[in-house]
């Protein structure tokens, strides 16, 4: 039986078609678009016209692709961008009109648990762990081993971040520290209940971040899943892309140019993310929040 989950983001809308013959479904499709929902929204508390109709445009090409995979169940959830926008049942009314079913907005809490379970459910390796998924609104943190022990959502992310504190490119060494300090002080507040052997990154900051240190041009999942990333690598990817232009981040060939206006915001939480749980490494994974509501479609969350 193929199974159809689909995330929609603060800055992406995201889909994993799955095959739920196997414990955990294993991956048939993964797709990715940049939609930028969530841009304005940290502010104006409403979305942004185009940004939802590029929402819907890219969620009909989803529904073309479960179709075409013989998809027969599906489940949705909506994010940071959905939980904070007026106007976000309006737009889900819509989105439930384009794919058949009316995505649940769900809680920050939610959202990491969810992460956690994806992440974790084939990791192999030494417990416990913490998962960080730097999204667009929010940051997740969640700890344990074989369920999660402690989770916490912070509502920071990319497209927040740069809408707050980073309007320029290059941006200046000010504005960074700016930034830099503003993250620092949300993330006060998360306290891990021990130490864990080891960080594992997940969601699209984590990934593109990996396929801009390996240089990578190809597909994501079989290159960058579990690539390593120092903290050294990260603080060197922020100064390296707050030197850029727009024009310039979206020149990297490893990149998706629709990224390049908050990938830097997204490296600062990333690498802030990082720092705080005190660890020296993060491995990213691709597997995450869609493995995880992919799973509770087929009863395995």
């Amino acid at each position: 039986m193929m199974v159809g989950a689909v995330d929609i983001g603060t800055n992406t809308v995201r889909l994993l078609i799955a095959d739920a013959s196997t414990d955990p479904p294993s991956e048939v499709e993964r797709l990715s678009v940049v939609v930028g929902l969530g841009r304005g929204v940290d502010r104006a508390r409403r979305f942004d016209t185009e940004a939802v109709e590029r929402a819907l445009a890219a969620l009909g090409g989803f529904v073309a692709r479960m179709n075409q995979a013989g998809v027969v169940r599906r489940s949705a959830v909506a994010t940071s961008a959905s939980r904070d926008a007026a106007d976000a049942d309006a737009f889900l009314d819509r989105v439930a009109n384009v794919i058949g079913v009316r995505p649940r907005v769900i809680s920050g809490d939610e959202e990491a648990r969810l992460s956690f379970l994806g992440a974790t459910r084939s990791l192999p390796g030494s417990m416990p762990v913490v998962v960080i998924d730097p999204g667009g609104g929010s940051t997740e943190f969640v700890f344990g081993s074989t369920r999660p022990d402690y989770l916490v959502s912070i509502d920071i992310g990319s497209v927040r971040l740069t809408d707050r504190l980073l309007p320029d490119r290059p941006a200046t060494p000010e504005q960074i520290a700016s930034a830099t300090a503003h993250v620092r002080d949300l993330l006060a507040p998360v306290t891990l209940p021990g130490r864990p052997s080891r960080a594992v990154g997940v969601g699209g900051t984590f990934t593109s971040l990996a396929c801009i240190a390996t240089a990578s041009e190809t597909d994501v999942p079989a290159v960058v899943d579990g690539t390593g990333m120092t903290q050294v690598t990260l603080d060197g990817l922020v100064g390296a892309l707050a030197g850029l232009s727009i024009e310039e981040t979206a020149a990297i060939p490893s990149l998706d140019p629709a990224r390049a206006p908050t990938i830097l915001a997204g490296t600062i939480v990333a690498a802030e993310a990082v720092r705080h749980v005190a660890v020296d490494a993060v491995t990213v994974s691709v597997r995450d929040l869609l493995d995880g509501v992919a799973m509770e479609v087929v009863g395995g969350g």
